[in-house]
C-alpha cells in the first residue's frame, strides 16, 4: 500500500562528524627525486614561491631552482625566507610577496617550521602546496596543521588547515645530508604519537580511531626494533624504514585519528619549554621526547600507575642507547631558576591546553614535580625490554 505524504516519516538530519582530513593528495619516495620533479610540481602550477629557511636557501639554489628553470612550463619562481621562526610578522611579509609576485603554488621546502609557515601561506592564500622536507625531523611535511610561534621560537597556537599538502616529496637523498641529530629527534616526536594517542582517545571504540591508535602501537614498535640501527646505518634499509616511519606513518595517525588522538601532555611540555629555551638549545622532537617521561611520570605520581612507572623505565633505556634527552640537564636546562620552571609548567596548563587530555586533574606544582623527577628511580643500565 502507498504512504500518503501525511504518513511519511522523514528522519531529522544528523550532525555531521568531524571530516578526516588524512592524508596529502600525492606522496612520492625515494632517491633522486627532486631531479625529476618538475612534471609532479608543474601540475600546481606555473608560478611557485619557495618558503625555506637561511639554512635551506643553499640547497634550495643547488638543487630545486635548476630544476625548475630548466622547465618552460614555469614561467616565474620566487622565494622566501620564512626567517627565524614561523612567527605572525614573517607570514605577513610571505603572504604578501605571493600576492606580489602572482604566485599560483606554494613549495616548502626545510625543517618543521619552514614547511609550517608554507602550509599557512597556501591555506591563507587558497593556493596547492608541495612539501620537500629536508630531514626526518617531524612529519610536518604530512600533516593540516601549522604551529605558530614568536619571534623568538615560542610557541603561540596552532592551526587546524582544510587540506594536507596537495603534494609530498621524500627525496632519502635529501634527508640523508641532514644531521643524524634530526632524525633522533624525529624518533622522540613520532614515538608520541602512541603514549599521547591512547590516553586521548579515550578508549573509543570507534572503528576509525581504533585503527590510528593501533597503528601508534605499530609505529612505536618498529622504533624500538629498527631506530638503532637506523642510526648505526645512515642511508641503509632501516635508515629509509625509520624515515618513513617517522615523516609518514607518523602523519597518517594524526590524520586518521584526527581529533580524538590528539597531542597530550608530551606536547604541552614541549610547548611550555620553548618559552625558557630562547637560545634554541635543543629542538622540537627532543623536547617532545622528554614530555613523554614527564607524562608517564605524572601518571605514576598522581594515579600510582606501575605500568607507566614501567613504561617509563623502559623508555629511559631507549633514550640513552639513542641519544635523546632524559632530564632538564640533557635539554640543557637545569641552569634555569624555579621562576622558569614555573612559568614553563604554568604556560603548559594554561585553559584549553592538551594537557588537560590526560584523564585526571592536573595544576602546575604537579608538572613541576613530574619534570624534575624523569629519571627519578630508574638504574642508568637499564636497557629497552
Amino acid at each position: 500500500m502507498a504512504l500518503s505524504p501525511s504518513t511519511i516519516v522523514t528522519a531529522a538530519p544528523s550532525t555531521p562528524l568531524p571530516p578526516i582530513i588524512m592524508a596529502p593528495a600525492r606522496v612520492l619516495r625515494g632517491s633522486g627525486l627532486i631531479a625529476a620533479a618538475s612534471p609532479e610540481l608543474a601540475r600546481l602550477g606555473s608560478r611557485p614561491l619557495i618558503i625555506c629557511g637561511d639554512r635551506t636557501r643553499a640547497r634550495v639554489e643547488a638543487d630545486l631552482l635548476p630544476v625548475l628553470d630548466g622547465d618552460d612550463r614555469f614561467e616565474a619562481v620566487a622565494i622566501a625566507d620564512y626567517g627565524a621562526d614561523c612567527c605572525e610578522a614573517s607570514l605577513e611579509a610571505m603572504q604578501q610577496q605571493a600576492i606580489d609576485t602572482g604566485t599560483n603554488f606554494i613549495i616548502g621546502m626545510g625543517g618543521g617550521k619552514a614547511i609550517d609557515a608554507a602550509k599557512l601561506i597556501a591555506h591563507r592564500c587558497h593556493l596547492p602546496i608541495a612539501t620537500i622536507p629536508t630531514s626526518a625531523a617531524t612529519c610536518a611535511a604530512w600533516t593540516a596543521l601549522s604551529n605558530v610561534y614568536s619571534d623568538r621560537g615560542a610557541f603561540l597556537y596552532d592551526v587546524s588547515l582544510d587540506r594536507c599538502p596537495d603534494l609530498l616529496l621524500l627525496d632519502y637523498d635529501l634527508i640523508a645530508t641532514a644531521p643524524i641529530a634530526t632524525l633522533v629527534s624525529g624518533i622522540g616526536d613520532a614515538l608520541a604519537k602512541w603514549y599521547e594517542a591512547s590516553i586521548s582517545s579515550g578508549q573509543s571504540e570507534q572503528t576509525i580511531v581504533v585503527a590510528a591508535v593501533q597503528q601508534a602501537r605499530v609505529l612505536r614498535d618498529l622504533l624500538f626494533q629498527k631506530s638503532a640501527e637506523a642510526i648505526a646505518n645512515p642511508g641503509g634499509e632501516a635508515w629509509r624504514e625509520v624515515v618513513d616511519a617517522s615523516v609518514l606513518l607518523a602523519g597518517v595517525i594524526g590524520g586518521l585519528g584526527g581529533a580524538q588522538c590528539r597531542t597530550v601532555a608530551a606536547h604541552a611540555v614541549h610547548n611550555g619549554l620553548t618559552h625558557i629555551d630562547p637560545e634554541h638549545r635543543t629542538i622540537h622532537g627532543e623536547k617532545v621526547a622528554y614530555g613523554i617521561l614527564v607524562q608517564l611520570r605524572l601518571e605514576e605520581l598522581i594515579q600510582g600507575s606501575q605500568l607507566a612507572a614501567t613504561a617509563r623505565q623502559q623508555l629511559l633505556g631507549f633514550y640513552r642507547e639513542l641519544g635523546l634527552p632524559c632530564s632538564l640537564d640533557d635539554l640543557k636546562l637545569s641552569d634555569r631558576s624555579l621562576a622558569d620552571l614555573q612559568r614553563a609548567a604554568d604556560l603548559a596548563c594554561v585553559p584549553g591546553s592538551d594537557i588537560h587530555h590526560l584523564p585526571f586533574a592536573i595544576a602546575p606544582s604537579d608538572l613541576i614535580g613530574a619534570m624534575v623527577s624523569t629519571t627519578a628511580g630508574v638504574a642508568q643500565s637499564v636497557t629497552v625490554g
